[in-house]
């Protein structure tokens, strides 16, 4: 059993899918104190930020403590968690027909070990259509998610290409994980 440090629904779901036994228990750590605008750099403090807050309060003795975060680069940009509709447009707009990256990094640590990770997943997108882009806004799905995108939900029939794991993208490289733990 792994403690999973993160209020993701979706992390959950992938821990699940591969049948790890896990506690959900996220923190509060505030994101919005890291001042990088350097994607990777954003995502390895937000991460780190996170880990510490939830290494502070619980032991690994007790079971092993994994904490990931992501985020969202296109052209350059640092794209977080849609705040609003104009928000979630721009980003959206941003990425149609571009390349997109998704960032993602975790920290795993047990009695014996500690393990760092910073995996990326680049899209190559068709163009969106707006009217997709409107209703899928409008359903509440893209907040919450890192840049707005969903890979798995709304993203998925304009993938043109893809480098890299999906299970980054989609916040958690599972793969890269699960050959450290012991289950």
């Amino acid at each position: 059993m792994i403690r999973l440090g993160s209020n993701s629904p979706t992390r959950a779901q992938i821990l699940k899918s591969f049948n790890i036994d896990f506690i959900q228990n996220g923190g509060n750590f505030d994101e919005d104190s890291i001042k990088t605008t350097n994607p990777k750099e954003f995502c390895f403090l937000a991460t780190k930020g996170k880990f510490e807050e939830l290494y502070s309060k619980y032991t690994v003795e007790d079971m092993p403590l994994l904490v990931a975060d992501s985020v969202v680069t296109c052209e350059g940009k640092l794209l977080r968690k849609a705040k609003d509709f104009n928000d979630a447009k721009y980003m959206l707009e941003l990425q149609s027909g571009n390349k997109t990256s998704v960032i993602s990094c975790m920290i795993f640590k047990s009695k014996e070990l500690e393990l760092i990770d910073i995996s990326i997943t680049t899209y190559e997108f068709m163009e969106f259509d707006k009217k997709d882009i409107e209703n899928y806004i409008k359903s509440g799905e893209c907040f919450g998610k890192a840049g707005a995108i969903m890979v798995e939900g709304f993203c998925k029939p304009y993938i043109k290409n893809v480098i890299g794991l999906e299970s980054t993208a989609m916040g958690l490289s599972i793969e890269k994980l699960i050959p450290f733990l012991k289950i």
